[in-house]
């Protein structure tokens, strides 16, 4: 017996179904999940030592790979004064003049401690600055497992095929509206039939929980024209492109201004913390300029804020990473391309940046409904198949990859080789 299947059922008796985060269950693809021990670089190593190249990368926020040696030295001089304070530092302030720095529209900023608790923030703030309740997320969209954002959501409850959650009351589900990715008319129409009752838009800029999907053109431009129209707060949550696909996020990418952004781990370098920001006028609502209460003894971490400050740092002095990453992962994706075509199997890749997707489709995969209907089975197949070979995928089909500037061009046609040897063979 290798030691995952012995930890996943020494774990199963202390921790609800042996995990801490649904889709780490391995769930969706079958099979017992693999735990690690360490990781550097590129890889990750799991209590075995076998080594998998890594397409998760925390989901995200390893941008230039594990254990990158600046942030680690930053982390050990940090740690020595204390791991927390309960109370302001220096370095908070650092962090969110760096952001601001970075990002286009981000006037003022408040640190979090994850992700789901920046976008529940930033829904919070939108109801108190706009005095509405009702809200508009996609389906397939994840922000987190606030209550609002159950309603037909991505990643793990996609993976899982639940959409009516237990615990979300029905007044709760009753705000929050719902509509097809990249589909304008069915806003449109929302906003028609909930005329002045919708404090905020939130919307994955591009998604990252139902696969890589990419916006159409003018999709979220219009949605600004709606939301600036209706006195809507256009909310972009960028916990997976904030800073991943250019120094400024999505909305350097894409050219599109947000009222709120919210982000997660990429701002820790993979530890846990988050934060949202934006607009001057709305974010002067938080407490303790405004009535509108949010608050949290870990917000502005010191151990987290100079990782992040330590990632982020290096990501604006050398814009070039950038074009490094998207040089590898199109390099993947036309590899990629290449023997799916030469061995005349049915699939689509989705790609921005270094998010990219593989489906086993022979239509577009533009929303959750179409993402749904590829094929899931044939995904499971080659995940394993992956794993058999040493590459780490995401568990779910239903979830964007990630690349870092640590992966080697020898990293990508190995992954290649064994894409190859899985459409040979199956």
């Amino acid at each position: 017996m290798n030691k995952s299947i012995a930890l996943f059922e020494r774990a199963q008796r202390t921790i609800p179904g042996g995990v801490n985060s649904p889709v780490r269950a391995f769930k969706s693809v079958g099979g017992t999940p693999i735990f690690m021990q360490k990781a550097k670089g590129a890889y990750l190593y799991d209590a075995d030592g076998k080594r998998y190249i890594d397409y998760i990368c925390s989901w995200g926020p390893m941008i230039l790979g594990h254990a990158y040696e600046p942030v680690i030295e930053a982390i050990r001089e940090k740690v020595a004064d204390s791991t927390s304070f309960g109370a302001p530092t220096e370095l908070e302030i650092e962090m969110a003049e760096l952001i601001v720095s970075m990002v286009p529209n981000v006037d003022l900023i408040r640190m979090v401690s994850s992700g789901t608790e920046a976008c529940m923030s930033a829904i919070r703030l939108a109801r108190g600055y706009t005095g509405r309740n009702k809200i508009i997320k996609f389906e397939g969209c994840y922000h987190g497992h606030a209550d609002s954002f159950l309603v037909k959501a991505g990643s793990g409850v996609a993976t899982f095929n639940i959409q009516a959650v237990p615990g979300v009351t029905g007044g709760v589900a009753n705000d929050t509206l719902t509509a097809a990715y990249n589909d304008l008319s069915a806003v449109e129409k929302l906003v028609s039939e909930h005329k002045g009752e919708i404090a905020a838009l939130i919307i994955e800029p591009v998604a990252g929980n139902m696969g890589c999907i990419l916006p159409e053109p003018g999709f979220l431009q219009g949605l600004r024209e709606i939301c600036t129209r209706e006195g809507i707060v256009y909310i972009f949550d960028e916990v997976m492109t904030g800073f991943r696909l250019a120094p400024g996020g999505a909305q350097e990418k894409l050219h599109i201004d947000a009222d709120l952004v919210t982000y997660g781990k990429v701002i820790g370098a993979g530890m846990p913390v988050g934060a949202f920001g934006g607009k001057k006028a709305i974010m002067q609502q938080i407490a303790p300029l405004g009535s509108v209460y949010q608050a949290g003894t870990l917000s502005g971490n010191p151990v987290a804020m100079i990782a992040g400050y330590t990632l982020l740092k290096e990501l604006k002095q050398n814009p070039s990473i950038y074009r490094e990453l998207e040089e590898k992962t199109a390099y993947l994706e036309t590899g990629l391309r290449n023997v799916l075509d030469e061995n005349g199997v049915s699939y689509k890749i989705n790609r921005l940046g270094s998010m990219i997707s593989l489906h086993f489709s022979n239509h577009a995969i533009t929303d959750f409904k179409s993402a749904s209907e590829a094929d899931i089975p044939k995904f499971n197949q080659y995940f394993h198949h992956m794993l058999a070979h040493g590459i780490y995928l995401p568990p779910s089909a239903y979830e964007s990859w990630f690349l870092s500037n640590a992966l080697s061009y020898a990293d990508l046609d190995e992954t290649i080789r064994a894409t190859a040897d899985f459409v040979r063979n199956h």
